[in-house]
């Protein structure tokens, strides 16, 4: 008896991980059709746009807030969701806490600031607890965090996926019907080598590359300012852009202000408006919105 006990717990751990109330019976899981499940769009968004980079720690989660704040100030009704479900990172960058609220259909509601809607597992789970869950059960909470959040109607939706070409990437690109991606990276070898495999998986497929942004492209001594190429110079860079054949969206630099205001929740694009840094932003949000045909 015990069991078979233990089993109907886990399996109904499995099915909603994020214990969402459940007004009738779940969500189904998308039709399956020779193997691979039919792509679907999120209810209530209009565009969606995925930020990946294959490789930890240059800065993804700081450019795809920025772009989706960018989105934002031009008018447009944007969101972003951080699917990074072991290092949620949306929370601290736009200075967001707390358990979002359900709505009347037991959907979560998004967390706001900046004129931004932003939702993460960060907001689910304590900021010093860790999600010590298999495959199964992040699969399982991909899916409620994909379609069970009442946005309310968007313009577009950035996702912010996680480092590497795993399981999330793979279930979104999949089951997803995504407008573009767009690939971040350093000038450094390391880091390239790491997002041409990000560009590879996502030719397999068949989701469009908008572009890719260069992250840390140089420092600006305050000094005597003189830009130093602390990551390498960008020419490599740009050689695998024009081998893929990939727009530059953007060239950001390795500033002080950048890293202190997203440890502080205020964003480029929100603490310094007006600024050159800022001007990147907007001038890649522009473009993104070009590509992918969104109507203000």
């Amino acid at each position: 008896m015990k069991p078979r006990l233990f089993s109907t717990l886990r399996r109904l751990q499995h099915e909603n991980p994020l214990g969402l109330p459940r007004s009738g019976a779940p969500p189904q899981m998308p039709r399956m059709q020779r193997g691979l499940p039919q792509k679907r769009s999120i209810k209530d968004v209009k565009k969606i746009i995925a930020v990946s980079s294959a490789k930890g720690g240059v800065g993804k989660s700081t450019i795809a807030v920025n772009l989706a704040l960018s989105f934002a100030r031009s008018g447009y009704r944007a969101g972003i969701l951080d699917t990074d479900i072991f290092g949620p990172s949306i929370p601290t960058l736009l200075n967001l806490s707390g358990e979002p609220r359900l709505s009347a259909n037991n959907q979560l509601i998004p967390l706001s600031n900046y004129g931004l809607k932003s939702m993460s597992m960060g907001y689910l789970v304590p900021e010093s607890s860790p999600v010590a869950w298999r495959g199964l059960m992040v699969m399982k909470a991909l899916q409620q965090l994909l379609h069970e959040v009442e946005w309310g109607g968007l313009d577009v939706l950035v996702l912010d996926l996680p480092p590497g070409t795993g399981d999330v990437q793979l279930t979104i690109t999949q089951q997803l019907l995504l407008d573009g991606a767009i690939i971040v990276s350093t000038p450094q070898d390391l880091a390239l080598k790491d997002a041409v495999k990000g560009v590879e998986l996502f030719r397999k497929v068949n989701t469009n590359i908008l572009g890719l942004v260069c992250n840390m492209s140089g420092f600006q001594c305050p000094g005597c300012g003189e830009t130093h190429n602390v990551f390498g110079d960008l020419s490599k860079l740009r050689d695998m852009c024009r081998t893929y054949d990939m727009r530059l969206l953007g060239e950001l630099p390795l500033h002080a202000a950048m890293g202190a205001g997203a440890e502080g929740g205020k964003p480029t694009v929100v603490a310094e408006p007006d600024s050159s840094r800022a001007q990147v932003f907007a001038s890649m949000a522009k473009e993104v919105a070009r590509l992918v045909e969104l109507e203000n």
